[in-house]
């Protein structure tokens, strides 16, 4: 909830006046429970989507980093108050988990996936692959030279949070007409 990429997510929704929800999965920092490999972090989102519902009563756009990505749009395919989703560092291979993404093709929302091309936990040829199978409409970013984190590579040193931010941002344009 407080790492850069959330906080930077969350600022690029912000602009536009949107109101953002940022919450920890069960068993993180100082929530309860306990970590459910996935099953019971999906029913965390679904509970953070019923507030959203009860608190602003308006279309609801889901963005979730790394783990959260994955367990969020599982929640939020198939969700008709959930009109687009964002992930961010998509993993594929982490911490000596495999994550799968069969759930995509039954998608049918705007999709935009924001990825490092150096991420060690979401390969590129593999995301490839992801994306391909995901229906349209949908768009597949590259940030040249960030890791994981979007943070930069030995090779193109320096922090790639703004370029993330910024296509964020551009996407909110193009797909949903909003304006910052």
């Amino acid at each position: 909830m407080h790492n850069k990429v959330v906080y930077h997510a969350m600022k690029a929704f912000s602009a536009f006046g949107l109101p953002v929800l940022r919450f920890n999965f069960r068993s993180v920092g100082l929530s309860e429970g306990e970590h459910d490999e996935g099953m019971g972090e999906q029913d965390d989102v679904k509970a953070a989507l019923d507030w959203l519902e009860r608190n602003f009563a308006r279309p609801l756009l889901f963005a979730g980093f790394s783990f959260g990505s994955n367990v969020g749009m599982r929640a939020c395919c198939g969700d008709d108050r959930v009109k687009g989703l964002v992930g961010l560092g998509l993993p594929v291979r982490a911490e000596g988990r495999d994550y799968s993404y069969g759930f995509l093709p039954k998608c049918t929302v705007p999709k935009l996936f924001i990825s490092g091309d150096s991420d060690h936990y979401g390969p590129r040829d593999v995301l490839d692959g992801v994306f391909e199978r995901a229906p349209e409409p949908k768009r597949m970013v590259w940030i040249a030279g960030a890791d994981h984190f979007f943070q930069g590579t030995a090779d193109s040193p320096g922090a790639k949070l703004g370029l993330m931010q910024e296509e964020i941002r551009a996407w909110l344009r193009i797909e949903f007409g909003l304006r910052d």
